[in-house]
């Protein structure tokens, strides 16, 4: 469906009594408001729907708050988790008085970042394909006060979760630490839920291509979706948190996208996989490096170069930087690769397709907000593509296995979140291109994560230094 006369019919025939709006945040979290079926006219789509800004974080100031919503309708589907039958729309943000694209929307910097991209005349789609991983816990409690903090997370599957439990049974089938990769059941208790998330992402059309069992004990999953344009990919990005988190409340577990939750086990990543194609024509194939053409290997250099800066958006928590630790197997060493894991950036060489040739950027995580995550990677590459920068030599060794004196030849990301959004403060030119972001989008984008999230963890002692300096 692409026209709003056609969501109108659609809705009508499925019997739909309400219309669901929903939109992203700065953060990439989705909001949302609901109006009865009535509304759902075709001035709804032309004119938009009246909301508060102001109250959306990193938003408006309560003195220029009136926002509209345009819906896209294009993008209509069924709401798997309401009681009555409703149909999800979401929307873009306009600005009322102008009408004009706000430049803070997350999804008007993704339509925008496509729009470049075919201004360059180097392509006219770019893929995205994430592999965003997961916990599903059974129970999870935290709090922070003046004189007391802690978390408590507990998960039938987890590893610690092995002795004396009450008067429940224990049955000792749990995954070691590390050790949770494609388990069979009983190791794998999961096995039920994951099918039944891929299912309603097909219900939403949602094309999935498999699920499993990830690294870490205690729930770890993954789900991995079927390449799409950059905007198509946010937009079910969005759905694919949403139906996970309902399916797992469902059955009375949590999920999280935090992408460290847990200490000495494997944290959450989202490699994200990346090509651009013309005319039907996939670009990054070629007869270089692993089969990789020249304007793959400068779409690389320019991830490369711009990763410190990617990171402020792709690694967006103070909490990312739990998993991004020089010496754990994260990859934070900013080189690439055909096959091996261990540089940031790898070119799988599952298939010699010209049609599978993409770069797998190894870095981000899924607390990102797509849109803008993807839109940065973009940004980044075509700046490696139109200046031409050399990616340099593949490491195709074993980077944990390179001496210090080698190592130190190899950039690596940011080692918190303070050193990202510093490389981004100095590295931004290539976002401003054509538009894409805005100066403004970037300083309220650092001004908000220093006051809001660094700040307060700064602010607060954590267990492990009482149990360090208590005794100082």
């Amino acid at each position: 469906m692409n026209t709003p006369k056609e969501v109108i019919a659609w809705a009508k025939d499925l019997k739909c009594k309400i219309v669901d709006l929903k939109f992203c945040d700065l953060l990439g979290t989705w909001q949302h408001y609901s109006l009865p079926l009535s509304e759902l006219t075709e001035a709804l789509f032309e004119e938009g729907n009246g909301f508060d800004g102001s109250s959306i974080r990193g938003w408006k100031a309560i003195n220029e708050s009136d926002m509209l919503l345009m819906p896209d309708p294009s993008t209509a589907k069924i709401d798997p988790f309401c009681a009555e039958t409703t149909v999800s729309i979401i929307g873009n943000i306009a600005d009322p008085v102008t009408h004009e694209a706000y430049s803070r929307d997350p999804r008007g910097i993704a339509k925008k970042a496509e729009d470049y991209l075919k201004s360059t005349g180097l392509g006219d789609v770019a893929y995205f394909g994430p592999e965003a991983e997961f916990f599903i816990f059974d129970n999870v409690s935290f709090d922070q006060k003046a004189h007391e903090g802690y978390y408590h997370i507990d998960s039938e599957e987890g590893v610690w979760n092995t002795g004396k439990n009450g008067d429940q049974k224990n049955l000792g089938y749990k995954p070691r630490h590390k050790e949770g990769y494609f388990p069979v059941s009983p190791t794998d208790s999961l096995q039920d839920i994951r099918s039944e998330m891929i299912l309603e992402m097909e219900k939403a059309g949602i094309v999935v291509e498999k699920h499993h069992h990830e690294v870490a004990t205690a729930g770890q999953a993954e789900i991995d979706l079927r390449f799409d344009s950059l905007v198509n990919m946010a937009d079910k990005m969005l759905w694919y948190k949403y139906i996970v988190k309902n399916v797992a409340k469902r059955h009375n577990k949590t999920v999280t996208f935090m992408p460290k939750p847990l200490f000495g086990d494997n944290g959450s990543g989202m490699h994200t996989h990346q090509s651009i194609w013309k005319a039907g024509k996939p670009l990054f194939a070629g007869d270089k490096y692993a089969g990789f053409s020249q304007m793959g290997l400068h779409y690389i250099g320019g991830i490369l170069k711009h990763a410190p800066a990617i990171c402020a958006f792709s690694n967006p928590t103070t909490n990312s930087y739990r998993r991004l630790v020089p010496g754990f197997e994260a990859p934070i060493n900013l080189a690439y690769s055909s096959r091996n894991r261990s540089a940031s950036v790898r070119i799988p060489m599952y298939s010699p397709s010209p049609k599978a040739k993409r770069l797998e950027f190894r870095t981000p995580d899924p607390s990102c907000n797509p849109y803008i995550a993807f839109a940065a990677m973009l940004m980044a590459g075509l700046d490696g593509i139109e200046n031409k920068i050399d990616p340099g030599q593949p490491l195709d060794k074993n980077i944990y296995g390179l001496s210090a004196e080698e190592l130190k030849k190899v950039p690596s990301a940011p080692g918190s979140l303070e050193e990202a959004l510093c490389a981004l403060e100095r590295d931004h030119e290539f976002l401003l291109k054509g538009g894409v972001f805005t100066q403004d989008l970037i300083q309220t984008w650092i001004d908000y994560k220093k006051e809001n999230e660094i700040n307060p963890v700064r602010l607060r002692p954590v267990p492990q230094e009482f149990f360090m300096y208590y005794d100082v």
